[in-house]
């Protein structure tokens, strides 16, 4: 588009009526990236009306934005515009083209009407954009369902069993045994892949409430624009394609408990109506007008520094004291050498019955082998490198070298002005060895260098990494990774 019009700035915009919200969904600036902006009823109900009435609007330099555009003018009324509406087929999402011309410069007839013919694919990309969000809420509610039946039958999920729980971890269980028969919060602390949500499952199982439902939630999985429906539930007709009634995850967890994982990675907003849900038991679903109470067991997880986060700003204090009333550390594996036989143990029976091959336990060198690794993944890591080693030996014994997937010499994952490579050295290299937070972030660059800087989508980093687009972009932020050079590779390449 820039080539043929004189484009400073493009960004699409998705009103959501429903609450009352104008969210950024994709923009050329990344300083509005994340921006999401309330917006009263009335004030959205006017843009809407305007929009239908003229869906391409051109706006001058110096003229004043009318009121029906303002919302928009916020962030976009500094310069000369164009202003498209892009109205979904289905009538399920409405979207918004802004774009924003060169300083000094103003867009002409000619460049209206070539907006007017852009209007219908850029509709598509918007309700596709939006729709491609919904499958990934879909197995995360079709999962918590499996799981509160599951529950409810007395079944325990496979693999759900504390090894350990008689060495290392005694502290841990001797903690879960003192808070499981009551209602107090406890906020499980350790890294990912510790095995927080087997001990958020001790704790229900030993509690008053086992025969309750137990749901766990990954708050970082969670578009924060279904947030509030998926906590909380909705009404029919509360939003655009709210064909009926939800009940949300804590109306399903009633009389249960309810696990939430990765709770540091709750956006402010949502971080206040979930302290309101705690302090009370009371929640409105969206779009309902009668309160509702529920009876819930919170166990809450995460692997982040919640309280540098209180320090910074960026997770509510007086939350904080909400769920850490009974905390729990979870020790990583590196610290649990002793545990480790008794794991490999346990994952290698347990390979063997999912494979359907014969049992191979691990040998003493084996033992050995497994202790000398610094386990970055912890208890997950352990059973995915035992199930590939059960794997590639067949049945004839456990494959542990290869399945490490270690390379022998120094692998570079290069990246455009990344200044950063991944060294694995081998025994005998004395070099530097890369943080935990170097190897994330290298691996992350090598992700975007292969997706030209997409994030989302089929062909994005989020799905190549097989994580969340929100998480990624999280951990970039964290770790400092910019995409935007990636994407200005592939246009230079183009």
């Amino acid at each position: 588009m820039r080539q043929s019009l004189p484009l400073a700035a493009l960004t699409i915009v998705h009103l959501d009526r429903p609450r009352q919200a104008l969210e950024t969904l994709a923009t050329t600036e990344p300083a509005t990236a994340d921006l999401r902006m309330r917006c009263a009823q009335a004030v959205c109900d006017r843009l809407l009306l305007s929009l239908q009435r003229h869906p391409v609007r051109r706006l001058r330099v110096g003229e004043p934005w009318p009121d029906d555009l303002r919302p928009l003018a916020v962030r976009h009324g500094s310069s000369g515009a164009l202003i498209g509406y892009l109205r979904d087929p289905d009538n399920r999402h409405d979207g918004i083209a802004v774009l924003n011309a060169h300083a000094g410069a103003d867009f002409g007839a000619a460049d209206a009407a070539l907006l007017a013919s852009l209007l219908e694919p850029l509709a598509v990309g918007l309700a596709n954009e939006l729709r491609w969000r919904e499958p990934a809420t879909q197995r995360a509610r079709a999962e918590a369902d499996r799981e509160m039946l599951l529950a409810r039958f007395g079944r325990r999920l496979d693999g759900d069993e504390v090894v350990g729980a008689d060495g290392c971890l005694k502290g841990v269980m001797e903690r879960v045994n003192l808070v499981a028969r009551s209602d107090a919060t406890v906020l499980l602390l350790g890294e990912t892949g510790s095995g927080k949500e087997i001990i958020a499952r001790t704790l229900h199982e030993r509690s008053p409430r086992s025969q309750g439902p137990f749901i766990r939630v990954n708050c970082g999985a969670i578009p924060p624009d279904l947030i509030d429906s998926e906590l909380f539930g909705h009404e029919r007709g509360s939003f655009t394609g709210a064909a009926g009634q939800h009940r949300g995850w804590f109306e399903r967890a009633d009389r249960g408990t309810l696990f939430l994982d990765e709770i540091g990675e709750l956006p402010p907003a949502a971080q206040v109506r979930l302290l309101r849900v705690l302090q009370d038991g009371t929640l409105y679903r969206v779009g309902g007008e009668e309160p509702l109470q529920v009876d819930v067991r919170v166990v809450a997880a995460t692997h982040r520094d919640l309280a540098a986060m209180v320090a910074n700003g960026s997770f509510r204090q007086d939350l904080w004291y909400r769920i850490a009333v009974f905390p729990i550390a979870i020790p990583p594996l590196r610290e649990r050498q002793s545990d480790i036989p008794a794991l490999a143990e346990h994952f290698a029976r347990r390979a063997a019955v999912k494979l359907g091959l014969p049992l191979q336990l691990p040998t003493a060198g084996d033992i050995e082998l497994l202790r000398s690794y610094a386990w970055p993944g912890n208890v997950r890591e352990l059973a995915a490198v035992i199930e590939r080693a059960a794997i590639l030996g067949n049945g004839k014994g456990l494959q542990l070298e290869p399945a490490f997937g270690m390379p022998t010499g120094p692998v570079t994952v290069l990246g455009p002005a990344s200044g950063h490579s991944l060294q694995t050295p081998s025994s005998s290299d004395n070099s530097r060895f890369p943080t935990l937070d170097e190897a994330m972030a290298a691996h992350i660059r090598s992700a975007l260098a292969r997706t030209h800087g997409r994030i989302e989508g089929p062909s994005g980093a989020a799905r190549l990494l097989g994580i969340n687009p929100h998480t990624l972009r999280s951990r970039m932020r964290k770790l400092g990774v910019d995409s935007r050079p990636f994407r200005r590779l592939q246009a230079a390449s183009g």
